[in-house]
């Protein structure tokens, strides 16, 4: 019997930019489907990025049909338009995954990082190499670490809502419980 993948599509926001990450999972194996940029460049109306944006995540959703959408909220830094612009560009986002009838939920970077490599100060090639490792990619550069970023909203949203230590909706006291309760999923 084949079980039907679950999509779940990744967003790195921005309004230059931005990235986009799908993943398919069957039980307990997760691959990757696509993960590349829509470049935006810097001489388009905002308005009109905003617009760009809207519509190929809107087309994204309508051709791999994602069951999840997660998106990495923004980095509070010292410079207040670029806030603005990279929270417009995440609503734009979101607005189209809403439209689409899919449940949205976002991540701070510390947690997207934390839940990949375990560290949430990891730079970028160090989440890039962990992606490598988990999905088993052989492709080893990388031109545009909002692909791979987005990959990585798209693994911790995966990360985060199939923990093993999650039984029937229940989150179970220890691993001895969870053992207990799993044995076929214990490798040896």
């Amino acid at each position: 019997m084949h079980t039907p993948a679950k999509i779940i599509l990744g967003i790195d926001p921005g309004t230059v930019v931005l990235g986009y990450g799908l993943i398919a999972v069957r039980g307990q194996q997760v691959e990757l489907i696509a993960m590349d940029v829509l470049k935006l460049g810097n001489k388009k109306d905002i308005y009109e990025r905003l617009e760009i944006i809207h519509t190929t995540v809107s087309q994204l959703i309508r051709q791999h049909k994602p069951a999840l959408f997660a998106i990495e909220a923004p980095f509070f830094g010292k410079n207040v338009q670029s806030m603005l612009k990279l929270g417009r560009a995440q609503g734009v986002a979101i607005a189209a995954a809403m439209q689409g009838g899919i449940p949205v939920t976002e991540y701070s970077p510390k947690k997207i990082k934390q839940s990949i490599t375990g560290n949430g100060n990891a730079g970028k090639e160090q989440v890039w190499k962990m992606l490598q490792h988990i999905l088993q990619l052989q492709q080893t550069d990388i031109r545009y670490f909002d692909a791979s970023d987005a990959l990585a909203v798209a693994l911790c949203h995966h990360f985060q809502t199939n923990s093993g230590l999650q039984v029937a909706g229940k989150k179970t006291n220890n691993w001895e419980h969870f053992i207990a309760q799993n044995p076929g999923r214990v490798k040896k």
